[in-house]
């Protein structure tokens, strides 16, 4: 299937409010705001590891945010788990642990992160790998879990939803339900940021804002020739990984058994496990 686990990045402050809304696309985040540092952030998420340790077969690392079907996915990106090349960006980027203290800071502002997900086991789990190494390049982590039927709620009022984002980094699973990615890659246009204007009910809470993207977004609803809608995606899900919006980790599978004693089984993830059982046999015994 198309899921895939994720980190987003917040591109807006969530400690400063504006007319009652904290995280308001006018007030920058004080350092994710720098290429270099997402970049840092990206480095230093052993992916690979979080990938053989909690998911084994239920999902593998990868560096895309759009990861299936096949033809979808990008040959263009990688990932790397580097703690030297994420603490040189941070050096690069003007961000030093002057007083020796543990914390990186620039012009009195230290790289001081809350990073939140809901309340599970393998969330949880994840979060602490993240949080070691960051902490290892002069981060400062504070985990934050929240129950799932409030972090994933659609109630306005609820300001621990994943869509209001009141944190720095935040983790958890998104992609396309649909064989074909539109939909989805939607929800990272300017137009679908979550804000109070909108109740916080789109699909985009990382805030992030490319025109380069929409327009290969608007190109591709457009589009009728299937191999060059296809380019225009991969191209849309680069720019996603190239400017660090997202740091996709996982893509996850999704899980079915069937009998030994059954044949003619074809799953898809783009409709029910029962879509074609006319045409399951029982094997002679």
């Amino acid at each position: 299937g198309g899921l895939v686990e994720r980190i987003d990045i917040n591109f807006a402050d969530p400690n400063t409010e504006v007319d009652g809304e904290r995280g308001h696309v006018s007030v920058p985040h004080p350092f994710f705001s720098d290429l270099r540092v997402r970049q840092a952030v990206a480095l230093a998420v052993d992916r690979q590891t979080i990938a053989e340790q909690l998911y084994g077969d239920a999902g593998v690392a990868t560096s895309n945010v759009l990861v299936d079907p096949p033809n979808f996915a990008s040959p263009n990106t990688s990932f790397e788990f580097n703690l030297e090349k994420a603490a040189a960006l941070l050096n690069e980027a003007g961000w030093i642990d002057g007083n020796s203290d543990g914390v990186r800071e620039k012009e009195g502002v230290e790289l001081q992160v809350v990073f939140q997900t809901s309340a599970n086991p393998l969330r949880q789990k994840t979060q602490e790998i993240i949080k070691q190494a960051l902490e290892s390049i002069g981060f400062r982590i504070e985990l934050k879990a929240i129950d799932s039927t409030v972090y994933f709620s659609n109630d306005p009022a609820n300001t621990d939803t994943f869509h209001h984002f009141y944190a720095d980094l935040q983790l958890y699973t998104a992609g396309n339900s649909s064989a074909d990615p539109g939909d989805f890659m939607q929800d990272f246009t300017c137009a679908e940021i979550a804000q109070k204007a909108n109740n916080w009910a789109k699909g985009n809470p990382m805030r992030w804002c490319n025109p380069d993207y929409d327009a290969l977004i608007e190109q591709a609803r457009t589009e009728l020739d299937p191999a060059r809608r296809e380019a225009l995606f991969i191209q849309a899900n680069d720019i996603i990984i190239n400017d660090v919006a997202v740091i996709p980790l996982i893509h996850r599978r999704f899980p079915n058994g069937a009998s030994n004693t059954l044949e003619g089984i074809d799953l898809t993830p783009w409709d029910s496990s029962l879509w074609q059982v006319q045409d399951w046999v029982r094997k002679a015994q």
